[in-house]
C-alpha cells in the first residue's frame, strides 16, 4: 500500500489509466472483428469498407501509445492481404 500522497496520486491515475486503454484496446479489437466477419463471409466490398474503418483505428491506437507501431503495421499489413486476396478466390 503507499504512503506518500505522490504515490497515492499515481496509484489513482494507473486504475484511470489502465481502465481509458482498455476501452481503447476493445476497441480496436472491434473494428479488426468487422474486417475478420466481412472476410469469412466472403464479401470483398464489406471486408475493404470495414478495413478502411479499422486502419484509422489501429492507427491512433498507435498514436495513443496502446500499440506498438510495428505491431499495427503487421496488422494492417495482414488485413489488407486477406482482403485483396478475396478478389481472386473463386465464389
Amino acid at each position: 500500500m503507499a504512503h506518500h500522497p505522490s504515490a497515492k496520486k499515481r496509484m489513482r491515475q494507473t486504475v484511470r489509466r489502465t481502465a481509458v486503454n482498455r476501452a481503447r484496446v476493445s476497441r480496436i479489437r472491434t473494428f479488426v472483428k468487422r474486417v475478420e466477419t466481412a472476410l469469412a463471409t466472403g464479401d470483398k466490398q464489406a471486408a475493404e469498407v470495414a478495413l478502411r474503418a479499422a486502419q484509422p483505428e489501429i492507427q491512433r491506437g498507435v498514436t495513443r501509445g496502446v500499440l506498438h507501431r510495428n505491431t499495427a503495421a503487421r496488422k494492417i499489413s495482414r488485413l489488407s492481404k486477406r482482403v485483396k486476396g478475396l478478389e481472386s478466390r473463386p465464389l
